[in-house]
């Protein structure tokens, strides 16, 4: 009765995540760009009660047998599959329709970005702030590059400019106040990894490289990466169905198991009587 009593609490303790993974989930329906997550469960080592054998002279063979001893959580898993687009109107958000992550990092302007403080982002609900930069709604500046030269650099649209716009493969652009030709800012760079799914989730729809996804090699909207789309934003990939489902899932878990810590309570309940 004990072996089962601390199966079933591992149970619990598992669907439990299982809940919260979910309930994170659907907190993030309407958040742009999330990524779902998921649990999965492992069975742990199971007791051996005798082995196996091959069949014989006088035996036909035996199956070993064994009895688990529980489950343990095998993975939380990013689901980094693409939500739906969702047209705005406002010109400075923008949306990558395929792979690829917007680099996002604090700054000081001119300076660059000190090494290894880059980060990554699926939400592009971006803003101009005092200066002209192109920010996150954290404030957090969105990294352009010169792809001539391969340097990166700041986005900046200077005061007074109107019609400012992001093409397709990711170049700013504005008319300069007074009117006159288009005038390019730079252009948006994105990045992509050889494991994204192996990415680390920071605060703020930021997401920070980590050893088990790679380093990140950046590229121009266009080709190989996705294409940038202006006016445009990218919503929770999170499916209320299956999150719905996974909720219920989960708490069938929790009920399942808890009546096999009651049922294991009572018959042991019931040895304790005997001497009476």
């Amino acid at each position: 009765m004990i072996g089962a009593m601390y199966s079933a609490i591992s149970g619990l303790k598992e669907h439990q995540v299982m809940l919260d993974v979910t309930a994170n989930n659907l907190a993030n329906v309407n958040t742009i760009g999330y990524k779902a997550s998921r649990a999965t469960f492992k069975d742990q080592l199971a007791q051996n009660f005798a082995g196996g054998a091959a069949s014989g002279a006088t035996s036909g063979g035996q199956n070993p047998q064994q009895v688990g001893l529980g489950v343990a959580l095998s993975s939380v898993d990013n689901l980094i599959t693409a939500g739906n687009l969702q047209t705005t109107g406002n010109p400075l958000d923008c949306a990558v329709s395929g792979e690829g992550w917007f680099r996002v990092a604090p700054g000081v302007p001119p300076a660059m970005p000190a090494a290894g403080s880059v980060e990554y982002t699926r939400a592009g609900n971006f803003t101009r702030n005092d200066q002209g930069y192109l920010v996150t709604s954290e404030g957090y500046y969105v990294m352009g590059r010169d792809f001539t030269s391969n340097t990166d650099q700041y986005i900046q649209i200077p005061a007074g400019a109107t019609g400012t716009a992001i093409a397709g493969d990711g170049t700013v652009s504005y008319i300069p106040t007074g009117g006159g030709a288009r005038v390019t800012a730079s252009t948006i760079s994105l990045a992509k990894f050889p494991n994204e799914n192996g990415l680390v989730r920071a605060s703020g729809n930021r997401w920070q490289v980590d050893p088990s996804s790679g380093a990140e090699t950046v590229g121009q909207p266009g080709g190989t990466y996705g294409s940038t789309i202006g006016g445009t934003l990218e919503a929770s990939n999170v499916d209320l169905a299956n999150e719905f489902t996974a909720m219920i899932v989960a708490q069938r878990g929790l009920e399942a198991n808890s009546r096999v810590i009651s049922a294991s309570d009572e018959i042991l309940q019931t040895l304790v009587n005997l001497k009476h």
